[in-house]
C-alpha cells in the first residue's frame, strides 16, 4: 500500500509541468481585441481616396492623404481609444450628443487641432472659434462654417432647439471636394444659398432638426450630387428616398447614422 501511494504522488509531480504547459498554450491562444468596424464609403478626390466612416448619430470621419477628421464623436457610440486619433476634430455645438469630453480626451493627439463654436468657447479653451460665416485653413484643409439653428422646432417656452448663431455646420474643401456636414439645423434660407456641395450630412432628427420634407428641400436647393440623411434616429429614411426619387443629380444613399 505505501509503494502505490508512492507511485501516484510520483505521477501526480511528473504530470505537472504538462498541465501548466498545457494552460499556458491555452490561454496564449486567445484572440487579441480588434479595432471596431463602421461603415464606409469612398469618394473619389482629385489627387486620391476620401474615406468617409459613419460612426452613427451625427459623429462621422474624414480620412484622405493620412489626415484624420473627427466630427462630433460620441462615445456612448464607440470605443474611441479603438480609432485612429484626430488630426482635426470639429465640433458643431454644444448638446452632449455633439460635444463629449470622454470621445474628446480619447482622440486628441498634442498637435490635434480643434474647431467650435463662439458658444462651446465658454466651456473650452483647446480650440479655434468658427463663428457663422467665418472660413478658414487648417492643416491644408479649407473650412467654412455656416448657420445651423431652428425655425419652426422650438421647445415648449417658445425657444428654439438651436437658437440662431450658436452652432455651425462645416464645408470642408478636400481634395477639389466640397463636403457638407450641416449639424443640428433647419432648412433655413442662408443654406439656400450655398454652392458646388459635393456630399451633404443633412440632419432628419425630430422633433430637433428637420422632416423629410425640409431635408428634400434643401437638398433640391443646393443639389448635392450625394445626399446623406444623418442623425435620423427614429425617422423613416425611406420618405426622403420617395421624395427624391426624381432627383436624378442626386444621389440619396442611406447608412447607418441613427
Amino acid at each position: 500500500m505505501k509503494n502505490f501511494l508512492t507511485l501516484l504522488i510520483m505521477l501526480a509531480v511528473m504530470a505537472s509541468p504538462i498541465i501548466a504547459q498545457t494552460e499556458q498554450t491555452v490561454q496564449s491562444t486567445q484572440p487579441a481585441a480588434s479595432a471596431p468596424t463602421f461603415e464606409s464609403d469612398v469618394i473619389k478626390g482629385e489627387k486620391g481616396d476620401i474615406k468617409l466612416t459613419f460612426i452613427g448619430h451625427a459623429s462621422l470621419i474624414i480620412e484622405h492623404s493620412g489626415r484624420v477628421i473627427h466630427i462630433d464623436p460620441w462615445s456612448k457610440l464607440a470605443d474611441y481609444s479603438q480609432l485612429p486619433k484626430a488630426d482635426l476634430l470639429m465640433l458643431t455645438h454644444e448638446h452632449q450628443d455633439h460635444l463629449d469630453a470622454i470621445a474628446i480626451d480619447l482622440l486628441k493627439k498634442p498637435d490635434t487641432s480643434v474647431v467650435y463654436t463662439e458658444f462651446i468657447s465658454q466651456q473650452r479653451d483647446d480650440g479655434k472659434v468658427f463663428k457663422n460665416g467665418d472660413s478658414g485653413e487648417i492643416d491644408g484643409i479649407q473650412i467654412e462654417a455656416v448657420p445651423a439653428y431652428n425655425i419652426v422646432h422650438k421647445r415648449e417656452n417658445g425657444e428654439p432647439y438651436h437658437p440662431k448663431g450658436r452652432g455651425n455646420g462645416y464645408i470642408f474643401t478636400i481634395d477639389g471636394k466640397r463636403i457638407y456636414v450641416a449639424g443640428d439645423t433647419e432648412n433655413v434660407p442662408e443654406l439656400k444659398e450655398l454652392k458646388n456641395i459635393d456630399v451633404a450630412f443633412l440632419p432628419m432628427n425630430l422633433p430637433y432638426t428637420m422632416t423629410p420634407e425640409m431635408v428634400a428641400d434643401l437638398a433640391t436647393a443646393i443639389k448635392p450630387k450625394i445626399l446623406y440623411p444623418y442623425h435620423f434616429s427614429e425617422t423613416d429614411t425611406s420618405i426622403i428616398v420617395n421624395l427624391l426619387k426624381e432627383q436624378k443629380d442626386i444621389e440619396v444613399r442611406i447608412r447607418k447614422l441613427k
